[in-house]
């Protein structure tokens, strides 16, 4: 089967250094493997996507020199898939309806709650013990005991390096506690929609930042649970500012098109970032 790669941006800002570190990535591994490299616009967050975001999203990867296999799929053209991979869960007993807000949650859990690995405080299971009204917007939460117990064993990672190596690591879903899949505005959630996204495309090998890498573990459980394929992962470095932050869209990091008035050119920012040369066109 021939590898296939992905890079997935949301528009709801301009990209980055750090996204294209990441992309860059993607395409010299993609070539080195000999396989395919994919866009995809995750644009579920509705309220933020913005078409001028999506427009300049393909114009500064145009502008890198980064070429795609085919058309880019775009999350918020499929909410009727993900609606579909929710009932499965639904049906299975491990989804239940939260109408909490997240000042009735900041309120139930206080300061010194355990968090997940983003740092929300854990779900202390309040429409666990009282369902809310069908007609109060809601989310829907994985039942995080019942989903370990529906997977039926441990649940693992497999990752690569840029040689191909491969290793095995133990994944640990639950410290992501009762994570929403079905969010109140949209029908899915990020870690919904990403795990059937990559079944759907055929994705076989997943780069992205390490900041993302805790979110395999849930990943990993919903793809055994859906019955899923599980692409095998690399998590990379993040780009950092002079101060040690990772470059991000909330804290205004310096967006690519910027570089470009300046008069930064695709191989200034490929040097810059480390890649040298651009790979040979693959057909």
């Amino acid at each position: 089967m021939q590898p296939v790669f992905r890079f997935a941006p949301s528009p709801n800002g301009l990209l980055h250094l750090g996204h294209a570190f990441s992309a860059l990535l993607n395409e010299e591994l993609a070539a080195r493997f000999d396989g395919r490299l994919l866009l995809r616009i995750e644009d579920i967050d509705v309220g933020r996507t913005r078409t001028e975001f999506v427009a300049a999203i393909r114009e500064d990867l145009d502008w890198l020199g980064i070429r795609f296999h085919g058309e880019p799929r775009r999350q918020s053209e499929h909410f009727d898939d993900y609606r579909a991979a929710a009932s499965r869960l639904r049906e299975r007993g491990l989804l239940f309806r939260c109408a909490c807000t997240r000042g009735e949650l900041a309120a139930a859990v206080g300061p010194l709650a355990p968090r997940d690995p983003d740092g929300t405080p854990l779900y202390p299971g309040t429409c666990r013990r009282c369902v809310p009204a069908p007609e109060r917007p809601h989310a829907e939460r994985l039942a995080m005991d019942r989903a370990l117990a529906a997977a039926g064993g441990p649940v693992v990672r497999t990752l690569f390096d840029a040689q191909g190596r491969e290793t095995h690591v133990a994944c640990d879903p639950a410290r992501w506690g009762d994570a929403v899949l079905v969010r109140k505005d949209v029908p899915t959630s990020y870690h919904l929609s990403v795990v059937l996204d990559d079944a759907v495309q055929g994705v076989t090998h997943v780069v992205r930042g390490k900041d993302l890498e805790a979110a395999t573990d849930l990943h990993r459980l919903l793809q055994t649970l859906l019955g899923l394929p599980a692409p095998r992962c690399l998590h990379h470095d993040l780009v950092t500012d002079d101060t040690g932050e990772k470059l991000a869209k909330s804290r205004f990091s310096k967006p690519l098109r910027e570089w470009r008035r300046e008069g930064a050119a695709p191989e200034d920012i490929r040097r810059m970032l480390g890649f040298g040369q651009k790979p040979m066109p693959r057909t």
